[in-house]
Order: structure tokens, then C-alpha cells, then sequence
């Protein structure tokens, strides 16, 4: 089982990524997909299953050779070792790149929506999730009132947990986001909050807590940090409770639906012909 799934951000996350590959599958057909930061290989298997053929790759090579051993079996999937700033792949290379929860965590996001711009294809898409530094209150509220307290678009932080656990040094800015991507030559096509006050609720500071005793590379660096514990998913099922996260997530959304706070972003790129 993969348990991540009864975490409704990580739901959303994930839902959010598969309805978007749903509709533009529905007009394009992929040929070469990059899952760009692939982590733990939670999402290639799904996004093989919109392309001919998928590149699932990463820094970490042990989240590589974890990855590997999740998909094993699905044909039309490769994993490499490369990095979001310095890809090795030629101009034009990929008509879909999904990249999630990475961008945070490359040090210079700008030029990684460069490397994106680059190795897409003219007409093809790109779907990004991120933590928003626009996140609700009720998520980090230390942090919150600290940013309140210095300015609304401060990128520092008061403590390293909340919205700034998982080895998050900065979260992503709505207005720094759309300028990246305009001076990248892309489209933004797409721009949607991801889980509100709400699911900021029920995951305040316990889920980063947990995930830096439990999980695997917690920081998600370039190499395992070493730990007693080691917590990966098992396979790519999802939890028979999963329909209790889809539950709390739908009231979120229908609660929270009018505002843009929210724990992360979801978005839809275009590289224009």
C-alpha cells in the first residue's frame, strides 16, 4: 500500500495531476513523457499509462533505485539520474513533463522553469504542483503571523516546521511563479489552489513532525540523510480508507473553493507553437 494517500494534500496533489492528464489526453497523444524530480515513484505508473514512453528521473539515486523497484514491471518506464537545473536532455525533447513538489527544493526555481521551457516540445504541457507561500493560516500559524508581522511576501521563516517542514527553505509565490513562466516563453494555462483551511487543519506541523522521524530522505536531498528509520511505500495501491481523504477533501474544496490560500498550487503549462 501506498499510505501517502490518506493524506488529503498528497490526495489532492495526486487527483489533481491524474484529472489534468485525463482531459489533455482526451486531445493529445504523448509520445515522450519526464516526470522531472520522480521521488519515490509515486505518480509514473500513472503517467505511463498517458504516454508511449516515460523518463522518470530524479538526484537522489536511492529514491531512483526505490522508484524503480515500485514500477518494476511497467515497460514503458526508464529511470535516470539527473538534475532539474542541468538537465541532459536535447532541446524539444518531451510533449508532457509532470513535475511535482520539486521546485521548491532546486535553490534557483527560476532557471528550473527555464530547463522545463527547453526540453518541452513547442505545443506540449507541463503540469507543476508546489507549496504556496500564500498558505492558510490555519496550516502554519507561526509562521503565518510571522509573515504578517514582516510583510506579506517574505520568504523567510519563523520555524522550520508547519509550512516550512519537509526541507522546504522557501516556498513558491504566486507572482514570482507567473513571472518565471512568462520570461520562459510558456503559457499558463492553469492555475489552481490545492487543499485549504481545512486540510491546513487536520495536517498543522504533526505531518512534517512525522515525516522527519519516519521518512526516508525527509529533506528530500540529493542523498539519503542516514536514519534508524526507513518508511517508503510498499506499492502503488491505494489504502481501502482512501475514500475518508476524498471525503475531506471535497468538503475543503466546496468550503474553500473562493479563496487562494491554500497548502500548495496546482498548474497547467504551455509551450506555445
Amino acid at each position: 500500500m501506498n499510505f501517502k494517500f490518506l493524506f488529503p494534500s498528497f490526495r489532492n496533489r495526486y487527483t489533481f495531476v491524474r484529472k489534468k492528464l485525463q482531459k489533455l489526453a482526451s486531445r493529445h497523444q504523448f509520445e515522450n513523457g519526464l516526470n522531472l524530480g520522480t521521488g519515490e515513484g509515486d505518480y509514473d505508473r500513472m503517467i505511463a499509462g498517458f504516454c508511449q514512453s516515460v523518463v522518470g528521473c530524479d538526484v537522489n539515486e536511492e529514491d531512483i533505485r526505490h522508484a524503480q523497484a515500485l514500477n518494476k514491471g511497467v515497460m514503458n518506464l526508464r529511470y535516470e539520474l539527473n538534475d532539474a537545473l542541468n538537465l541532459s536532455y536535447p532541446d524539444a525533447s518531451f510533449d508532457l513533463l509532470v513535475s511535482c513538489e520539486v521546485i521548491e527544493h532546486v535553490g534557483q526555481p527560476a532557471r528550473m522553469v527555464q530547463e522545463i521551457s527547453r526540453v518541452l516540445r513547442p505545443g506540449g504541457w507541463a503540469i507543476l504542483t508546489f507549496p504556496s507561500r500564500e498558505f492558510p493560516v490555519t496550516y502554519d500559524p507561526v509562521n503565518r503571523i510571522w509573515q504578517l508581522t514582516r510583510g506579506d511576501g517574505s520568504r523567510e521563516y519563523a520555524i522550520s516546521q508547519g509550512a516550512y517542514a519537509f526541507g522546504h527553505d522557501y516556498l513558491i509565490g504566486a507572482d514570482d511563479f507567473k513571472k518565471w513562466v512568462h520570461e520562459a516563453g510558456l503559457e499558463l494555462v492553469e492555475f489552481h489552489p490545492l487543499s485549504g483551511y481545512l486540510v491546513g487543519l487536520l495536517e498543522m506541523y504533526w505531518t512534517g513532525l512525522a515525516q522527519s522521524i519516519f521518512k526516508k530522505n525527509a529533506r528530500n536531498v540529493t542523498t539519503d540523510s542516514s536514519s534508524a528509520l526507513t518508511v517508503r511505500p510498499a506499492s502503488t495501491k491505494e489504502p481501502f480508507l482512501v475514500f475518508l481523504t476524498d471525503a475531506i477533501c471535497w468538503i475543503d474544496r466546496h468550503l474553500f473553493q473562493w479563496g487562494q490560500r491554500s497548502v500548495g498550487k496546482g498548474v497547467v503549462l504551455c509551450k506555445p507553437l
